[in-house]
């Protein structure tokens, strides 16, 4: 393994921030703002403007994220398979991560459907009025739990890295390394014991 992976790191780190904060700021500013618009008919446009130049820049920085962290993970496979705690962490990043692709694209589907809806009136970004469309209506009402849902996922990401770059910490790699010595052996013996018994079959 190298001793410095700094672009990686980078790619990383930089990726999963800008979808963070872009993310919260976006359900805080873009759709706050556009509920302060005086026509109901102008505030969907506001919005979707807003996001619609925001989204190049997010589908940039998350696919940043995700070759940083493959990097990472390629660099860091032989502690992911001997470290206690590290894989468990992974696997929750993981899943994590998976959720927050799929929280996104779906975010984005939705913005699609109020762009082709037009000029339609809307309490906010994400909140509808009783002469909103239904099927307006419908699309904010998943965006208002999706402006929240997409920070969440991420913000756990970006708790995850971080109890990352705690387990490598040289006392923590060691210590944690110890500890998994037992299922890493078990591991090797019964694959040992395996390949014993396949050969005897062989032979016999």
């Amino acid at each position: 393994m190298s001793e410095r992976n700094t672009l990686a790191h980078a790619l990383h780190d930089l990726g999963l921030a800008a979808w963070f904060g872009g993310s919260l700021m976006g359900a805080i500013g873009v759709n706050g703002a556009a509920a302060d618009v005086d026509d109901p008919r102008q505030r969907a446009r506001v919005a979707n403007a807003g996001w619609a130049r925001w989204t190049p820049f997010n589908a940039v920085a998350i696919g940043a994220h995700l070759v940083g962290g493959a990097q990472l993970l390629k660099e860091n496979k032989a502690r992911v398979a001997t470290q206690q705690g590290v894989l468990a962490n992974t696997n929750v990043k993981l899943a994590l991560t998976a959720g927050a692709l799929g929280a996104t694209a779906w975010a984005r589907v939705l913005g699609q459907k109020m762009m082709k809806a037009g000029d339609v009136p809307v309490g906010g970004g994400t909140d509808s009025l009783a002469s909103t469309p239904p099927e307006v209506a419908k699309a904010q009402k998943q965006l208002s739990a999706l402006q929240w849902a997409i920070p969440g996922l991420t913000g756990a990401m970006l708790a995850s890295s971080s109890l990352h770059e705690e387990q490598q910490r040289p006392s923590q790699v060691v210590s944690g390394t110890i500890k998994g010595l037992p299922g890493t052996l078990g591991s090797a013996a019964s694959g040992a014991a395996l390949a014993a018994r396949s050969r005897v079959r062989d032979v016999l």
